[in-house]
């Protein structure tokens, strides 16, 4: 679906026909985060009882914030055994060492020398908990299809979606239309995807995540938006790091490292992004605010915008979520 801002117009294309929304020398910028195998499976070496563990961020090596169910068995000091997808118990154990508000564990590993490096063989492909696999070949296929084309360095737990519809086809054939294609890096986290509980969304705290964004790609950008070239972002975590480093440098880019909980709602101004490929979001998520503010940028009717397109899409059967349609933002 392509949404023209200024006017509201809808148009229903194929995603190669993105193409023809390019131009020489717009700048295409994208997440290149890679998925880990996130998800665990284990129980406690105590009772025997099942765990499913999430890894969500990593303080150091073989130190993780968790996600783990059921929590409440998941007390300070459980020590818990890992086993492989098919069932067989791995050497490789974790100990509670504490909760935090939200409810997470902090995970100290032990019988590997990096969890990371065990995660081929321990681990399974992070997939929303609205997409059930029962079939061993289902879930060999998401290893490939839950990853982009373009995908470097590991550490999201949800895929950055929109860049899903990219092959390696549709780069090139940009690249040979003069468009230049730049990468950056926010690792997705499970926050990103919570719903919005508060009744002022203002007061609603994204967790941190971490990015970061090249000297190179910097440059690049910057020196589009000084002339007049313009920035397509696929997706909402690729805007979420250029409008983060804008934010800190005076509406510039500069090349950096961090974490960002930038929280975009309507009215907001953006400052590099001029167009957003985006998927079709959850309700009361961030990231369907985020889309809203950017389909009426500086005003509060955005939401509106988008949801009445929305309302369109359900008419005509697109589909939603992580492995659903694109949504163009002109």
């Amino acid at each position: 679906m392509v949404l023209n801002r200024a006017s509201g117009r809808l148009e229903h294309r194929q995603f190669g026909d993105l193409l023809d929304y390019l131009e020489p020398g717009d700048v295409l910028a994208l997440n290149n985060s890679r998925v880990i195998r996130a998800r665990l499976r284990a129980v406690s070496a105590r009772t025997g009882g099942q765990f499913e563990v999430l890894l969500l961020e990593e303080n150091g090596l073989n130190d993780w914030w968790a996600l783990m169910r059921p929590g409440k068995r998941a007390r300070i000091g459980t020590q818990i055994i890992f086993h492989a997808p098919q069932g067989r118990p791995a050497t490789v154990r974790a100990t509670v060492l504490a909760a935090n508000a939200d409810g997470h564990r902090r995970l100290h590993f032990t019988g590997t020398s990096n969890i990371l490096e065990a995660l081929g063989e321990l681990g399974e492909v992070p997939l929303p908990p609205y997409i059930e696999r029962v079939k061993a070949t289902h879930m060999a296929l998401d290893q490939e299809r839950y990853q982009t084309v373009y995908a470097g360095p590991g550490g999201s737990v949800a895929a950055p979606t929109a860049g899903l519809h990219f092959t390696e086809t549709v780069l090139t054939d940009a690249r040979s239309r003069g468009v230049q294609v730049c990468f950056l890096t926010l690792h997705v986290g499970a926050g990103t995807f919570a719903p919005v509980k508060t009744e002022n969304i203002a007061g609603h705290v994204l967790h941190e995540e971490r990015y970061e964004l090249s000297e190179p790609a910097a440059r690049l950008i910057n020196q589009a938006k000084q002339a007049g070239r313009r920035v397509i972002a696929a997706g909402t975590t690729t805007v979420r790091v250029l409008e983060s480093v804008a934010a800190q440098n005076h509406g510039r880019l500069a090349a950096s490292a961090g974490r960002t909980r930038i929280f975009i709602f309507p009215p907001y101004n953006f400052s590099i992004v001029d167009r957003l490929l985006t998927n079709f979001h959850l309700p009361r998520s961030s990231l369907l605010m985020l889309a809203s503010a950017f389909a009426a940028p500086q005003e509060t009717r955005g939401r509106e915008l988008l949801l009445a397109a929305y309302a369109e899409a359900v008419r005509r059967r697109y589909r939603f979520f992580s492995y659903g349609d694109a949504m163009l933002i002109l």
